[in-house]
């Protein structure tokens, strides 16, 4: 006898199945305080008696970890940890999470909704109380996680769980378009961005966008004007961590890279790959008015002003003007009578770093300013100077010792 079933009445018995299967799959990481579950990592328990203690009228607990809830709501979050399923996906960017708060607090950097606690040092929002917590380290300098093997300390143990990477050298996350390794998934992650060219994080005020988070957070400050990390020793504050561990090298004398040419030892990366290019001769930055070219961009703005007449610098006390920030400051000592570059072999004390430069060659034996046309050399740039104009025409050779004249 053939029974015949209609297809509706199938499919609520598939759809059926399919919750029964999912409810199954649940069971086996809980007991409830109304049932109890056999499992292999624990003895048979009935948990009814100790939910009653607690006066709960519902009593969940994790066969896997032992966490308890009281809330039929909190296990079933807690269980997709087990799972592995993310309900929660971001409409915008795609990114999935397992728990509605991850997926809420992930919602703020699209939103830019305003964040409930303020740090009332520098002004920052963060969205928990414990950011808040973890954010006033920097202020206070507390740094309570220590590595055992080098004793570098880290503001959050998470910075701490990175940084033993680099003690044993392990890197578990791999790119799959250029193989380069990672210490950490949030790094990876960013790290792709750099090859699909994406850009999670604008600025509302300005619209610069970001790979990642953490370069638009250290973006409004400039907007902000916060400088969270402070020099102990002069008090100077700076926008990035970075530049304030640079900073300290002009208290400690440390200069750490050096000129594989020439000797010269720098104080940062970019100034010795900007000093490589007196050896190599490269100038690229070039002006399109009179051909001049120059090493550093800095150099180059300062010489447009030559074109432009520019002068945007002013002096407080006298109001003259300059085109350079740096001539500025030297101007200014004249009117302080401040005197920072002094000589520890006699005491004499200059106003500018030049003429303290040219008196050092007075006590040195070093003559490193030569004539390019006879060989003769000086300790002070004035003395090469004078040395030049007093020289007759080359084409004459009237000079007893070269054809310039030199004497």
């Amino acid at each position: 006898i053939e029974l015949s079933v209609p297809v509706k009445d199938l499919m609520i018995l598939k759809e059926e199945k399919v919750v029964l299967k999912e409810k199954e799959e649940e069971d086996q990481y809980f007991i409830t305080g109304e049932k109890s579950f056999c499992c292999s990592q624990i003895e048979k328990t009935s948990t009814r008696k100790r939910a009653q203690e607690k006066e709960t009228t519902s009593y969940f607990t994790c066969l896997r970890f032992g966490k308890s809830f009281n809330q039929q709501g909190n296990p079933k979050d807690h269980i997709r940890i087990h799972t592995g399923k993310k309900t929660f996906t971001c409409e915008q960017c795609g990114k999935s999470f397992n728990q509605k708060g991850n997926f809420n607090k992930h919602m703020r950097v699209h939103t830019g909704e305003k964040s409930h606690f303020t740090c009332q040092h520098c002004g920052k929002n963060v969205t928990k109380k414990r950011s808040l917590e973890v954010h006033m380290r920097i202020h206070t300098g507390e740094r309570p996680y220590t590595c055992q093997q080098c004793g570098n300390s880290f503001i959050r143990k998470g910075d701490l769980k990175n940084h033993m990477s680099v003690h044993t050298g392990e890197k578990p996350y791999t790119c799959p378009q250029c193989g380069r390794g990672f210490t950490r998934k949030q790094t990876l992650n960013a790290h792709i961005r750099i090859h699909t060219g994406e850009k999670l994080y604008t600025c509302l005020q300005c619209g610069k966008s970001f790979t990642v988070r953490g370069n638009l957070e250290v973006h409004m400050r400039i907007h902000t004007g916060e400088k969270p990390y402070t020099c102990q020793q002069c008090g100077e504050s700076f926008i990035k961590n970075e530049t304030l561990k640079v900073h300290m090298r002009v208290h400690t004398g440390e200069k750490p890279y050096t000129c594989k040419l020439c000797g010269k030892s720098l104080v940062k990366k970019a100034t010795l790959e900007r000093h490589m290019r007196i050896h190599t001769g490269e100038k690229p930055y070039t002006c399109k008015l009179c051909v001049n070219s120059f090493i550093r961009k800095s150099d180059f703005e300062n010489h447009m002003r030559i074109h432009t007449g520019e002068k945007p610098y002013t002096c407080p006390q006298c109001g003259r003007s300059f085109t350079r920030k740096q001539t500025l400051k030297a101007h200014i000592r004249i009117h302080t009578g401040e005197k920072p570059y002094t000589c520890q072999q006699c005491g004499k004390s200059f106003t500018h770093q030049g003429n303290f430069k040219g008196h050092m060659r007075i006590h040195s034996v070093e003559k490193s300013l030569t004539c390019q046309q006879c060989g003769k050399s000086f300790r002070r740039k004035i003395s090469l100077n004078n040395h030049i104009s007093k020289a007759p025409n080359p084409q004459l050779g009237t000079g007893r010792n070269c054809q310039w004249g030199c004497e």
